[in-house]
């Protein structure tokens, strides 16, 4: 059976499924609840020095996109670090690590990006018994308007100077929150690791405008008439978080660096797509916000059930598998061809398939056979783009055939070849190599 144990960054916990600093781990009584509920670990909601708290809006801080069955497509929010006194949350992390001294408990920090502040509040956090520290170099929205969160995290000087610091001050595991607004999350992540950070993770949220109301012209949602730009999470995430981890896994510079990976991961077969990129872990927020906690119990369950029946006994031998299947554009294979299938067997003639082709790509569906409606690939004009298969709403009713070498492709009219080509020495590169 499939041990799901995992140890990242020299933390173990139970399991690879962490909450995320966020409103679920703001304190003892949701942190319990979790832990009962079976989640490996948390990040406790970012602390900030001591004195007197941040202030939240007393009005709406989250707003939603929603599909028209009204399912959560995206999240945003405009909440700051926690509101409640450093003491309190002090106390109660040391309360919930005793009660739970097999879970991961990771503590979220963010005090202004001086060395007194960050040396002031380090050994606080280390005398709960905490097992690490994550320094929020993401949050977008009112910290980084004071110079804290994204304003660090977008400056890679910065994070290797708070990040050193934090080495030289503190005992504990130091795990650097990444900021995805940025171009290159690789520079950030290569700077953390000069730092000396024993991991990272990613993403925080993304810089976001959810609408306006039509009616009242005012940005939505709003607190007495205006909104502020908040921070974009959930699934319509993921592909923008699983693209930086698998950067910062592939990178030269940063490869070996454990990876902790949020963003929208509801599911067991997310899990599956960040650790197989690279991630040693993964952290869950609007998931639980949106279904509760007792969520993760699908989710281990799931991860489970698929590691036996693929003969992993443990998570770590998932990490990084799919890495070396990502590549830059100009290293695909020109040689290879794919053509789209109709299985006639599945298709309810909805002809989506045909509109979109028809419309906006190469004219390679058909649209009648003998009078009648019947959609077919005519593979003298289908370049392979897959658009077909991804607007079909039939599971599998059409799939992607690679031609074999030799094979004609009738719409090139020449066989295919089994030699690897790509645009680093394609004839119409300036650029190509003659090597």
């Amino acid at each position: 059976m499939a041990n799901l144990q995992t140890t990242f960054a020299g933390i173990t916990s139970p399991n690879p499924f962490w909450l995320a600093s966020a409103p679920p781990t703001d304190k003892a009584y949701n942190v319990n609840r979790a832990f009962e509920a079976g989640w490996g670990g948390v990040v406790w909601k970012t602390l900030g020095e001591a004195g007197p708290p941040v202030v939240n809006v007393n009005g709406p801080r989250y707003g939603a996109l929603l599909s028209p069955d009204r399912r959560l497509l995206g999240f945003n929010n405009i909440e700051l670090i926690t509101d409640r006194d450093l003491e309190i949350n002090l106390r109660e992390i040391a309360e919930v690590k005793r009660l739970w001294p097999d879970r991961a408990m990771v503590v979220s920090i963010m005090v202004p990006c001086e060395e007194k502040s960050w040396r002031a509040i380090l050994p606080r956090v280390e005398d709960t018994g905490a097992d690490a520290i994550e320094l929020n170099f993401g949050c977008p929205h009112g910290m980084s308007e004071r110079g804290m969160g994204a304003a660090v995290g977008q400056v890679p000087e910065y994070i290797q100077m708070v990040t050193q610091w934090c080495k030289q001050y503190g005992k504990l595991p130091v795990i650097v929150k990444l900021t995805p607004n940025i171009t290159d999350i690789r520079n950030p992540a290569r700077a953390a690791k000069a730092g000396g950070a024993d991991a990272v993770s990613l993403i925080n949220t993304i810089n976001s405008i959810m609408g306006v109301d039509p009616y009242t012209l005012t940005m939505s949602p709003s607190t007495g008439g205006k909104g502020s730009h908040g921070g974009y999470c959930g699934p319509a995430v993921k592909p923008i978080a699983l693209n930086m981890v698998a950067e910062i896994a592939r990178d030269p510079q940063t490869a070996g660096l454990p990876i902790s990976g949020i963003g929208g991961i509801g599911t067991w077969r997310d899990a599956v797509d960040y650790i197989a990129l690279g991630a040693g872990n993964v952290q869950v927020c609007t998931a639980a916000m949106v279904y509760g906690f007792r969520i993760v119990q699908d989710m281990a369950d799931g991860l489970s059930t698929y590691m036996d029946e693929m003969g992993f006994t443990s998570v770590s031998q998932i990490v990084g598998k799919a890495t070396p299947t990502v590549s830059d554009w100009r290293y695909l294979n020109l040689n290879h061809i794919s053509k789209a299938v109709i299985n006639q067997d599945s298709c309810i003639q909805c002809g989506r398939c045909h509109v979109v082709c028809e419309d906006t790509s190469h004219q390679a569906i058909t649209f009648e056979k003998n009078g009648k409606r019947h959609f077919e690939v005519k593979e003298d004009e289908c370049v392979g783009c897959n658009l077909c298969v991804n607007v079909c709403p039939v599971v599998d009713c059409i799939s992607m055939r690679d031609l074999a070498v030799g094979e004609i492709d009738l719409r090139t009219k020449k066989a295919v070849v089994g030699l690897h080509a790509d645009w680093t020495t394609h004839p119409n590169n300036p650029m190509r190599s003659t090597a």
